[in-house]
């Protein structure tokens, strides 16, 4: 396999391009990588909460795709390397289809960016009724409100309809002691933002991160099909 002389020069450049192309790519895949096991570790204490899959779901799919481009990334640097025809016709199909699959977990993730607020007030609200009644709700609350220092929905005050504020909600003092804010809950001994607030801005934080990596994982693979297609006519 080679370039015809005529095409020699511009050949190497497009060859060389596709390699620069797919290093990228590999290095953004797996970043994205990183970033959707980041988001799903840190996402799991507030999974009750959410009350929808819209963005767990998009994250799996970016998971998974990230995988699939750090492979495939390799695979066309090996097809440009050796100048493999058959390689670079099997990256250009498989590279088409993450780009699709890509493109919509990312746009799946910056669309829930927007629809964080609408969708957990309500969700919240309907959850602490089951605090204490059922361990996934109770743990998932304790959780939120522990690690993120929130109490309520948008207040402490959102407690008072279903029982005493849990000891979650009180503030942290040295050696993980709490402050007593279960019998007279005060601004000084619980944590004074509500949850929806916190937990609103730390989602929208970790999916604009992971929707706008992906997207721009899923355009520089538009170069990469488009070098692929070039140097795949180019080689004799």
């Amino acid at each position: 396999m080679g370039f015809s002389s005529r095409m020699d020069c511009c050949g190497q450049f497009v060859k060389y391009s596709l390699f620069i192309a797919n290093f990228v790519m590999f290095v953004g895949g797996a970043i994205v990588f990183c970033l959707t096991l980041w988001t799903l570790v840190d996402r799991s204490f507030v999974n009750e909460l959410l009350g929808t899959n819209l963005f767990s779901g998009a994250v799996y799919v970016l998971l998974v795709t990230s995988v699939i481009i750090c492979l495939v990334s390799f695979l066309g640097c090996v097809g440009a390397g050796k100048e493999v025809k058959c390689l670079l016709l099997t990256y250009f199909i498989i590279v088409a289809l993450v780009f699709v699959t890509m493109l919509i977990g990312g746009v799946l993730g910056y669309v829930f960016r927007e629809r964080v607020q609408q969708t957990m007030r309500q969700e919240m609200r309907s959850t602490m009724a089951l605090y204490g009644g059922r361990r996934e709700i109770t743990q998932a609350w304790d959780l939120t409100q522990e690690r993120l220092q929130c109490c309520g929905v948008d207040t402490w005050h959102d407690w008072n309809r279903y029982g005493p504020v849990p000891e979650s909600c009180c503030q942290e003092l040295f050696g993980g002691q709490r402050k007593e804010c279960t019998i007279f809950p005060t601004i000084t001994n619980l944590h004074n933002q509500g949850c929806l607030y916190v937990a609103t801005n730390f989602i929208r934080d970790h999916a604009a991160v992971i929707g706008g990596t992906s997207i721009a994982v899923a355009i520089l693979m538009i170069f990469g099909m488009i070098f692929s297609c070039l140097l795949f006519n180019m080689i004799e």
